[in-house]
This record gives structure tokens, sequence and C-alpha cells, in this order.
């Protein structure tokens, strides 16, 4: 069943304004890396940030992550990381939003920011006329691609130290190829979707995650201030 997007888990307008930085095309690794240091570093004073990347192709592994998913990596790299869930792909044509959150400071529980995500995603679905929903059993956006269900968004989320990294990756206008090579998120045989398959005119990748951010400021109560330095301060 599709959620609402207009229903919000949190409203915290006592809040700042959250920072979204614009990354652009990046590898995967070194912003991994970079999101586990302001993490570690987070204070009091550290401005919540939301990251918008295009990564380098890439697999990646969550920490319970079984090696039966990877089917045929080829010469696309797979990465270990720390998330939760089980194996995905990065790519181009991709956008992928990290939220960057003191989630004791916004006092939004981990179910809460899933919850955003996803509504954060459906509600720019809508905006673009494509009905999607969520499941509880397998998180992440579904949408209807005329034969079954397809999953157009995948999400996978790490807690430290109070504070909120890793996050959602939408399928806009990219090569869904290689999510052949694996059982997506650890579901053999699972169709994937992308955005450019459901509109005439699929907007560019970069302003569709601008577009995400904003959706998810909203879910969360938030205003968004633009970082114009394309870096990663904390």
């Amino acid at each position: 069943m599709a959620q609402s997007p207009s229903e919000s888990p949190c409203q915290s307008p006592s809040l700042p304004p959250i920072e979204l930085h614009r990354l652009g095309r990046r590898p995967y690794a070194p912003v991994w890396q970079a999101m586990r240091e302001l993490t570690d570093r987070r204070d009091a004073e550290t401005p919540d940030q939301l990251w918008l990347v295009e990564h380098d192709p890439v697999f990646t592994q969550g920490r319970a992550g079984k090696p039966e998913h990877l089917l045929m990596p080829g010469d696309i790299p797979v990465v270990q990381t720390d998330r939760g869930g089980q194996v995905t792909y990065h790519g181009p044509g991709q956008v992928v939003l990290y939220p960057l959150i003191d989630v004791r400071r916004s006092r939004l529980g981990v179910r809460d920011l899933v919850s955003g995500l996803e509504r954060a995603v459906i509600a720019l679905l809508a905006e673009q006329g494509v009905e999607a929903w969520a499941r509880p059993d397998a998180p992440g956006v579904y949408v209807n691609t005329g034969v079954g269900e397809a999953k157009i968004a995948s999400l996978g989320l790490r807690i430290r130290r109070g504070g909120s990294f890793h996050g959602v990756a939408l399928n806009v206008d990219g090569d869904l190829s290689p999510f052949q090579r694996i059982n997506p998120c650890g579901y053999a045989g699972m169709t994937m979707a992308r955005l450019a398959d459901f509109v005439d005119d699929c907007p560019e990748v970069a302003a569709v995650g601008e577009r995400l951010a904003e959706c998810l400021a909203r879910e969360l109560g938030r205003e968004i201030v633009r970082n114009e330095a394309r870096g990663t301060r904390g």
C-alpha cells in the first residue's frame, strides 16, 4: 500500500536548517570515509548535513552481506561497508542522498529516519506522476512496472555516536544491467526500475537530487541551506 507523502514522521521547527552539500560525481570509498570521519568528530556544534552524490560504478556490501548474493561482479569493484542491509549497486545515473544528522538532537528514531527517506522518494516520484510505495518487510521504495513490482530506490543506514550516515539511492536514468550481477538487497530475481522508464522527459540526476533533498527536509520538518563549497565540512 502506498504511504501518503503528506505524512511526516517528525517535526523539528526549533532546529537550524540542514546544510545541503552537492558533491557531484565521486568514487564511493572516499565519500564513505568522509562520512565516517564527520560522524566520529561530530559534536554539539556540528551542523546536520545532506550530501548529494553520483558514484562511479561500485557494489557495496552491508555489514550482514552474504557473499552468495554477489553473483558475477566482474570488473565492478566490491566494497565491504558498514551500513545495514545486503549488497547493492551504485553508478552513474543514480542519485544518492546521505543524511548526516544528529539523531539525538533531532529526536529522530531510526524508524523515523528510514520512513522519512522512503516518504521523500515517494513524494518526489508522485510529483513526476509515478505511484510508489514502501514495504514493511524490505526497506526501500517500489513501483509497478506493469508486469509486477520493481524496486526503484534502495536504502541502508548506520547510526554511530548518535549520528546517521549512509542513506538512499534512487535510480534515475542509469544503466540497470549491473543489478543483474547481484541479488539486489539480498533478494534473488528482484527487478529494478528507474525513473526514466516512467516519464517522457526525465529530469537530470542533479535536479532530481535537489528535489529529493527538499522532500526529505520537508518530511523532517526542517529547512535547507545550500552550501556552495563542494566539500564535506564538519
